[in-house]
């Protein structure tokens, strides 16, 4: 059973069948005046084509990228040292951001002489508007505030975040990483300058991303080359991944209105069920703005590793948080941006549903975890 979705999701089998022509049969190089290169570039420029209908943009706006990750750092390195050209040095960000955007800003301010600040978040994530207000100045190059939370599920307020930045004249970004294939990407309706995605955060390939870039946006290529993607991002386009991107997008899109209300009802039933289940056992995230088929806890007194590990013997796959730091020692620094004390921060438990995830996914769950947290913390028991 697989329930870290948030972390990863298997390419879809309609995926695979449109990307399997570009690596084999249409081997082109999109740049190439011949006929293999005019189709790979054909196959491009549909893919380019498809994302743009989805945001609500023109097809010039879209850059394809590698990652969300290296979406995330041309947004915000391009923009930030564009801008300090006429002397704005300043970035704002929020505590409880993917480390492709916090450290990406933290390496602006050690490196490059921005200044940085970091909006602090209440106890269920979501980031202080009124702080964020009063952050801004004159020399602010770039906000840059996630669509959604990838450990707890938050859902942000973008459009407030781009009301009170463009009141100032400061361009926005989101890393709508998470959010893609969950929530509207309407880039007018968000009113965002500049957004991210992956695409295997939504059943498509790895390796592959896009960043949406407002027009008008000044931007600092951080790749040379020979120029492809406008002059935005050099290398060769990734035609396959491209082409398997624009369709688990298009898949997605077209069926929110029958998965979110599924992954919902999968959620919402552990979310209730689970803290009674499990003496010292919260919930984590807002309890009503959060990701469709998104369930996050801390449980109290244990670190969760034994517990994972646990539910691995039994062929069950969850996680701790973030499947980039999951290796890492340390506390999540989302759980410590929210406030909670040491007691709690190190027994973070991640459960995200998926389109494959049923009822009975649920029930398996309800029973395996708390003989885990028992065997884990052996003072405290599982409620019944």
């Amino acid at each position: 059973m697989y329930v870290d979705h948030a972390a990863t999701t298997p390419v879809r089998a309609e995926v695979l069948a449109a990307m399997l022509p570009y690596f084999a049969q249409e081997w082109g190089n999109p740049s190439s005046l011949y006929g293999p290169g005019r189709r790979a570039a054909q196959a491009v420029l549909r893919a380019r084509e498809t994302l743009a209908d989805i945001f609500g943009c023109s097809r010039e706006e879209i850059v394809f990228t590698g990652s969300g990750s290296e979406g995330s750092n041309l947004a915000i390195k391009g923009v930030a040292l564009a801008a300090a050209a006429s002397g704005k040095r300043h970035l704002i960000t929020t505590r409880i951001e993917h480390h492709a955007v916090l450290d990406t800003c933290r390496w602006l301010a050690t490196n490059a002489g921005f200044r940085l600040t970091e909006i602090d978040v209440d106890q269920f994530g979501s980031l202080d508007l009124d702080q964020l207000e009063r952050a801004l100045t004159d020399q602010t190059a770039l906000v840059s505030v996630m669509y959604a939370n990838n450990e707890v599920g938050t859902v942000q307020p973008i459009e407030a975040v781009v009301r009170i930045a463009h009141k100032r004249g400061v361009p926005v970004h989101t890393d709508a990483v998470q959010a893609a294939g969950h929530l509207e990407l309407d880039v007018d309706a968000l009113g965002v300058d500049l957004m991210s995605v992956a695409a295997h955060k939504f059943y498509g390939p790895k390796g592959v991303g896009a960043l949406y870039v407002r027009r008008g946006t000044r931007l600092l290529p951080q790749t040379q080359g020979g120029g492809q993607e406008r002059g935005r991002r050099s290398g060769t386009e990734n035609v396959a991944g491209v082409v398997g991107m624009a369709e688990a997008l298009a898949l997605a899109q077209d069926e929110r209105a029958v998965s979110a209300p599924k992954l919902q009802a999968m959620s919402r039933r552990v979310l209730a069920e689970l803290p009674d289940r499990v003496a010292g056992c919260q919930v984590t995230g807002h309890p009503t703005r959060r990701l469709p088929g998104h369930a996050s806890f801390v449980i109290e007194g244990v670190e969760i590793a034994p517990i994972l590990l646990g539910l691995d013997r039994q062929d069950i796959w969850a996680s701790s948080g973030s499947a980039c730091t999951s290796r890492s020692s340390e506390p999540s620094h989302v759980l410590v941006a929210m406030g909670l004390a040491r007691e709690w921060v190190f027994g973070g438990l991640r459960l995200t549903f998926g389109r494959d995830n049923n009822e009975a996914d649920v029930d398996a769950l309800l029973e395996a975890i708390p003989p885990l947290v028992i065997e884990a913390r052996p003072r405290i028991a599982a409620r019944v």
